[in-house]
């Protein structure tokens, strides 16, 4: 008896129900496989330097604490000068409301002489925004301690990953009896990609750092130290990350300046950073390891914001290269691994692709 096949329509629309419902998943159990998946990625990243550990004669379990607290005292140190700087930012609130005001008056006034127009009721309601608004006090300390929670339970993940790699290895080898040398092909290629992202993106984030940071500092903006990371930490969000931050280190600087050539300066030298990390540094130390196009990316960005937040704005990227990869290996989903890929066909392919399809419509 021969097996049905389904149509493509319906093919397609289980496929998106299949999706849906995965996403859902996703989104509900977020408390669970946010810090799970960190946990995994940054276990990849960090298996070079306990391996090494481990070759130089420390018991694995050693080797894995030292690798963990290296980096977990790393970043303590970028998150207490965030801290630090914010709190100083903070204080200053007061007077960067009374500097808004003072800022709007003089435009108003300006553009109130220069076209003849009466702005009362419009600057009735600009004024009455409340930029700098406490919010909800019992919202924010509910998710600083869901966060504190998440990053918490990271360094475990890390070093339970760690420890049992060679178990988790072998659970593959069983489970795959008759293909196993494609899933340890699989897990080598899936870990090189998310190794050289992370540690790609963390050279590119230290880069954008250090030349927003000599910016700020020679032109003597105050907190130039927050501003510097603030930046290269969002910059982590490809296209939608930098441009947050940058807004809100131009309204900043429009503030706390007495000119309109400060700003102007801050956003060309902003674009200026964002081409040279674009088109020089990322190119040059993360490379061609995640061969993903710019739409699939996107995408990842958008749909990981929605499931995850932040998170899947961060994670989203590198297990979409991990999803080409799986693709990659499975003949029969070869071509929505080439559909995420950036691989161009060749101007001959493409022109006979063309042609073959007008030529069909043409029949018709």
């Amino acid at each position: 008896m021969s097996e049905s096949k389904l149509h493509p329509l319906q093919f397609f629309a289980y496929a998106l129900i299949s999706i849906a419902l995965f996403l859902y998943l996703m989104n509900i159990g977020a408390f669970i496989l946010v810090p799970l998946v960190w946990g995994v990625f940054f276990a990849f990243a960090l298996y070079p330097v306990s391996k090494w550990l481990e070759s130089q004669l420390f018991p694995r379990s050693i080797a894995i604490a030292i690798s963990i607290v290296c980096v977990t005292a790393f970043g303590a140190a970028i998150v207490y000068i965030l801290v630090n700087q914010m709190v100083l930012l903070l204080s200053d609130i007061p007077e960067m409301n009374t500097l808004l005001q003072e800022k709007m008056d003089i435009y108003w006034a300006e553009l109130q002489t220069t076209f003849g127009i009466d702005n009362n009721l419009i600057r009735e309601k600009f004024q009455s925004i409340e930029w700098f608004a406490d919010g909800n006090l019992n919202e924010t300390l509910f998710n600083t301690g869901k966060s504190i929670t998440l990053i918490g339970i990271i360094p475990l993940y890390i070093f339970l990953l760690l420890y049992y790699r060679d178990f988790f290895v072998a659970f593959l080898l069983k489970v795959s009896s008759k293909r196993n040398e494609a899933i340890l092909k699989w897990v080598a290629d899936a870990g090189k990609v998310i190794h050289a992202y992370l540690i790609g993106m963390v050279k590119v984030t230290f880069f954008v750092a250090l030349l927003s940071g000599i910016y700020f500092y020679f032109f003597g903006i105050k907190y130039y130290l927050l501003f510097a990371l603030f930046i290269a930490i969002l910059n982590l969000i490809p296209y939608i990350g930098v441009a947050i931050s940058s807004i809100l280190v131009i309204f900043y600087v429009f503030l706390t300046s007495d000119t309109i050539f400060a700003p102007v300066l801050t956003l060309a030298v902003l674009w200026g950073i964002q081409l040279i990390e674009n088109n020089l540094i990322t190119p040059l130390v993360v490379g061609a390891k995640v061969k993903v196009n710019v739409l699939a990316v996107l995408l990842a960005v958008l749909i990981g914001g929605a499931v995850w937040g932040i998170s899947g704005m961060v994670l989203f990227i590198p297990m979409v290269g991990v999803l080409k990869i799986t693709f990659d290996s499975i003949p029969s989903l070869q071509p929505y691994g080439y559909l995420l890929g950036d691989d161009f066909p060749k101007p001959k392919e493409g022109q006979s692709f063309i042609k073959n399809i007008k030529e069909k419509w043409l029949k018709k």
